[in-house]
């Protein structure tokens, strides 16, 4: 008898990583072993239950509360200890609704966790030279804990040339060069917001990766790929991996060989921007589907936009043993996530 019904809960902090069945490393307090041993209860539960399909629906959006926590602690720590206030600096250029709205959410998060911040705002004609100048400008203040430029940029203004002219060590986006050649070396470095989302929803969920087939739907620089090296690399390097056997599809991958190794692997990870791109037909019972698309579209229904993201989620759940909502799911992780690179920035420049 199957039951169509998903069972939401509250994501479990968890320091452990799980590899090869159950091998905990972990190094913390018996707190958190006893949240990783209630968190095993409900895995048990679910392996019980996926034969009548009953998914575990991750709230990003409470996973993001227990991250937010930490980052006030980590803020507060550093204030104490008489160290200045990590600041973020963010360039916004032009009038685009979507840009507008996903800075007013990072610096109002930054708000809320005691991080301060401002906003510089530059017309859409501004020029590439002007703009590179503003950078320079707050690369050299030393009050700039971490500093990003909002994309998606006019088309007169060269994005890659822009993402490397932020110093490495402000770089909180994690597009700058250096920072994806040392991520590319796992090396320690800034890691872009929303692929570091990914992985920490992973792990704080307790979802095994070491030897596992992973499929990332999607390749661009700044989430599918980055996402992949993450998932793939050894987990004893210097920043550790998940040991995940990935494969990365893309725009000229054949949707019948999508269907093929999305029927293959233990987690898949939607982040294409392509509305409804994975169906239930091509996710195997059990597997973890984690969904990064943002999609506008017009409900049919009501006639407003609404949010969605690349699954076909109220299908997918039936099958999936783990699922992210859209929203609610991967964006809140987000924008923590940014904040935890700018409290290391802040962090780092102490150092040097």
């Amino acid at each position: 008898m199957h039951t169509n019904m998903a069972a939401s809960v509250s994501p479990l902090r968890s320091s452990f990583r799980i590899c090869n069945g159950f091998a905990l490393h972990h190094h913390c307090c018996r707190g958190k072993l006893r949240v990783h041993r209630k968190y095993e209860n409900q895995r048990r539960h679910l392996h019980q239950t996926v034969t009548r399909h009953v998914a575990v629906v991750i709230s990003g959006t409470e996973m993001a509360r227990q991250l937010h926590r930490e980052i006030q602690r980590d803020v507060e720590e550093l204030v104490t200890q008489g160290n200045m206030r990590p600041h973020l600096g963010v360039i916004l250029v032009g009038d685009d609704p979507a840009s507008r709205t996903y800075v007013k959410n990072k610096t109002r998060a930054a708000s809320i966790l005691g991080i301060s911040s401002d906003t510089v705002v530059r017309p859409g004609t501004v020029s590439q030279k002007e703009l590179l100048g503003i950078i320079d400008q707050m690369n050299r203040d030393w009050r700039v804990s971490g500093l990003l430029v909002q994309l998606p940029l006019p088309a007169h203004i060269d994005e890659r040339a822009v993402c490397n002219a932020i110093a490495p060590e402000k770089d909180v986006d994690g597009f700058h060069i250096v920072n994806i050649g040392k991520l590319c070396l796992d090396q320690r470095s800034m890691i872009p917001a929303t692929p570091a989302a990914v992985w920490e929803i992973i792990k704080r969920a307790g979802i095994e990766t070491a030897g596992k087939n992973v499929v990332v739907a999607g390749r661009s620089k700044n989430v599918g790929m980055p996402i992949a090296m993450l998932l793939h690399t050894d987990q004893y390097h210097e920043r550790p991996g998940g040991d995940a056997t990935v494969t990365i599809a893309h725009r000229c991958t054949p949707r019948e060989r999508l269907k093929e190794l999305t029927g293959l692997a233990d987690i898949v990870i939607a982040a294409a921007g392509i509305p409804g791109l994975i169906t239930a037909d091509m996710v195997k019972d059990g597997a973890t589907v984690i969904d990064v698309g943002i999609n506008r579209v017009r409900d049919p229904k009501t006639g407003k936009m609404r949010l969605i993201g690349d699954v076909d989620f109220e299908a997918v759940k039936e099958k999936a043993a783990f699922i992210t909502p859209v929203p609610g799911g991967v964006g809140p992780m987000t924008v923590a996530m940014l904040m935890k690179n700018t409290v290391m920035a802040a962090r780092n420049a102490l150092t040097h």
